[in-house]
């Protein structure tokens, strides 16, 4: 209950009841209500200065998080790079050196992406933690090229893994007929008596001794390139391209199994022992040619022989004899 309020009336010389006006009223308010609205005011701002309100409490909780976060990513990061690396190592310092092919140059594994706007976005938003949101998007988008010419770089290999494949199976790897006792290599490559001329001269193949009709086999895969018949030089003779440089020739033969064109593989009958052509006995002529020049064949026949019986073989090819074409 408020007071009565009373003043000194000298006119009436009594004391009258002070009344006051509802403009009085309306100012004495006002005004108390502005002082409690500034003091309030000062209040807040005093308490959100010293003391943080729960909405940033759980925001500073969040940032810790995220930053932990951030780091945790990164530390995966920094562990794929080095995974990546090892990859790297083993395609060029492995895969490639077994596929004899070049590594990748460093410049292309670790060229950049993207100009230097292209982190602009992030840091005009102003994140308190632009360096860290940055640097991670650096590492990712770096791991990312790397992968990807990691990834080609697979491809390569896998193709190249394919060829060599095929590589294999077209070199001139076996001899022409079954020799099992090795005692069927009559003359072998180099200067050699001629049987006509009775002169020394280049022999540019081996000279297999066998009955005819022996049956004559591709020593790799490869194409019919020629099925010929002349009447002095090879007489009868096929040849193979194989592909990888690598071509065969199989002269004085009595029958043809084959037609030009036809695509055969390693061991398949082509055809069988004659005595065609400038031949003084039944035999089979042989020649490996590499890049277009003639190589000697007894270093190729690797695949049907143990060391023990190529040490034999090459021997034998060795002796200056006399050849039989």
């Amino acid at each position: 209950m408020s007071r009565l309020k009373y003043y000194y009336d000298p006119k009436t010389c009594k004391y009258e009841r002070f009344k006051r006006s509802n403009w009085d009223i309306a100012l004495n308010s006002l005004g108390f209500f502005s002082l409690a609205s500034v003091f309030a005011v000062l209040m807040l701002l005093s308490f959100n200065y010293f003391f943080e309100s729960p909405k940033e409490l759980m925001l500073k909780k969040e940032n810790k998080e995220l930053t932990l976060y951030y780091q945790l990513l990164e530390g995966e990061v920094t562990k794929l790079s080095h995974m990546m690396g090892d990859l790297q190592q083993r395609d060029d310092n492995l895969y490639r050196i077994i596929f004899e092919t070049e590594p990748i140059p460093g410049e292309i594994r670790n060229a950049g992406i993207g100009g230097s706007d292209r982190y602009k976005e992030i840091k005009e938003k102003g994140l308190r933690q632009e360096d860290l949101v940055v640097s991670l998007s650096q590492k990712v988008d770096a791991l990312k090229r790397q992968m990807y010419v990691q990834s080609v770089s697979y491809d390569e290999v896998t193709e190249m893994a394919h060829k060599k494949e095929d590589y294999w199976a077209a070199i001139p790897a076996i001899q022409p007929i079954l020799n099992e006792n090795l005692n069927m290599l009559a003359s072998g490559y180099g200067m050699r008596i001629h049987p006509i001329l009775k002169v020394r001269k280049m022999h540019k193949g081996v000279d297999f001794a066998a009955p005819k009709g022996t049956p004559i086999y591709a020593t790799g895969d490869g194409v019919v390139s020629a099925v010929k018949t002349v009447f002095g030089g090879y007489g009868k003779h096929i040849e193979i391209d194989h592909g990888f440089g690598f071509t065969t020739r199989y002269a004085h033969m009595n029958e043809f199994k084959v037609k030009t064109g036809q695509k055969i593989k390693r061991g398949d009958l082509i055809g069988t022992v004659g005595n065609t052509g400038s031949s003084t006995a039944p035999h089979i002529h042989y020649e490996i040619m590499k890049d277009g020049r003639f190589v000697n064949p007894v270093n190729y026949f690797f695949k049907d022989l143990t060391p023990e019986e190529f040490d034999k073989i090459l021997e034998l090819s060795g002796r200056e004899n006399q050849s039989l074409s």
